[in-house]
């Protein structure tokens, strides 16, 4: 077919097929199934307080850029994905945690309930292929707490319009029956999605590390914590009947509830047991396999100093790994955590204390196995991404000493564990 002026528009057509085809794939070399040597890629698993990969003890380091899937969507932001996750694996990172939702947002994944944008979809798989390209695990989270990207607060909506709901408020997420069959479907239909890359089912995928049930759940509807711990129940049950292979967390900041005696003695203050969670009870559940719980001392202490705040963020941690350990027989991961910029007299300095200790007590966990299994920083950008950020968002390698901090991390894990020849790049890293 060709134009008054002799232009051959297939050619033009290919063309524009093969520049579309490297900015979606770039570099990959579609070894999905198999790593360099041959082998089958291995799942994370769990024995009691560790996480297990090939049979040797892993502990975690890594980070938060819940952004990928978004990024993934418009083709021509997709380089600015594989910069974040090529960087993660030059750092020595092994899990990103990041949202496999969007509930009637921009872009959305789930337009409504059970509609899906197929576009968003492919974002998604291309983000596992990256991942997986780089050695990079994925902690992908299910819902939002939270009213960013739809939450809780959008399935509520849907069911008040379309005439099912029992209440407008937004706790109903947790215990009304059309709501938690919204729910549902959303979960099986992720959990049983075919990639388009891989052409691997996300729930035989061992890329993904686990799923996270919810973003930071709280129920204050129910102050008990029983209306939360039934949802806890139910969705994690549901979960594991479509997906043995993976990990599962709830995705708990790791407030103890009002019965727990450490409500008292640990938890940042009085509101902190009144939200309808309860981090004892909620983990203890079977079909959960490792905790999470969030560090933002300096978000929940309004008028306390540096130095108290490093203090309770010791406190904190070393009380949950002792958790672990002694009362629930499961990994801990402290899986968002951060030093705001708004603080008063901020500094990178003090930011970079905040994040040693952190890193010190996870490193002193692995030396003495114990459950203290891994932290991911909240959060990661890379340039140009200011609409993303939030008073704790950097771009790691513009801060020559951050960017030293975790590296030593990495290196000083990975040598603890004999990690190297899991991940290759720790050859050279360290």
């Amino acid at each position: 077919m060709v134009s008054g002026n002799g232009v051959c528009f297939p050619i033009l057509g290919f063309a524009s097929f093969l520049l579309f085809f490297y900015m979606s794939f770039g570099s990959l070399r579609f070894s999905f199934l198999f790593e360099e040597d041959g082998k089958p890629l291995s799942f994370v698993e769990r024995n009691g307080t560790q996480f297990v990969l090939d049979g040797k003890a892993l502990y975690v380091n890594g980070w938060n850029s819940y952004w990928l899937m978004g990024q993934s969507v418009e083709v021509y932001n997709r380089p600015k994905v594989r910069e974040m996750l090529q960087n993660g694996a030059k750092m020595g990172f092994t899990v990103c945690r990041t949202w496999a939702f969007n509930d009637g947002d921009y872009n959305p994944l789930q337009i409504s309930p059970g509609h899906f944008d197929e576009q968003t979809f492919k974002a998604l798989d291309y983000v596992i292929a990256e991942a997986r390209q780089n050695g990079i695990r994925l902690l992908l989270s299910l819902v939002n707490n939270l009213q960013a990207y739809g939450g809780k607060t959008q399935y509520v909506k849907w069911a008040w319009e379309e005439g099912v709901g029992l209440s407008s408020s937004n706790d109903s997420f947790f215990f009304d029956p059309s709501i938690r069959s919204y729910f549902k479907n959303y979960v099986k239909t992720v959990l049983t999605r075919k990639n388009t890359i891989t052409k691997i089912e996300y729930r035989n995928d061992p890329t993904i590390f686990g799923w996270e049930l919810i973003n930071e759940p709280r129920c204050m509807y129910d102050p008990s914590g029983d209306t939360l711990q039934e949802w806890l129940e139910e969705m994690s049950s549901f979960v594991k009947s479509i997906d043995k292979n993976h990990l599962l967390t709830i995705g708990h900041e790791g407030f103890y509830g009002p019965n727990d005696l450490k409500d008292s003695t640990v938890n940042p203050e009085y509101w902190a047991s009144r939200l309808g969670i309860d981090f004892i009870r909620n983990s203890n559940i079977s079909n959960i396999d490792f905790t999470s719980v969030h560090i933002y001392a300096d978000h929940w202490f309004h008028d306390q100093s540096f130095e108290d705040q490093l203090k309770f963020v010791s406190k904190w941690m070393l009380s949950h790994i002792e958790d672990g350990d002694n009362v629930l027989n499961k990994p801990v991961v402290f899986s968002e955590y951060g030093y705001s910029e708004f603080n008063k007299n901020f500094s990178f300095s003090d930011r970079e204390k905040m994040y040693r200790r952190i890193t010190d007590i996870i490193y002193k966990s692995a030396k003495k196995n114990k459950s203290g299994a891994g932290a991911l920083v909240w959060q990661y950008l890379v340039g140009g991404m200011n609409e993303f950020s939030d008073e704790y968002g950097m771009v790691p390698w513009e801060s020559s000493s951050t960017h030293s901090l975790f590296i030593e991390q990495s290196c000083r894990l990975a040598k603890l564990k004999q990690l190297p020849q899991q991940y290759p790049s720790f050859k050279d890293l360290c």
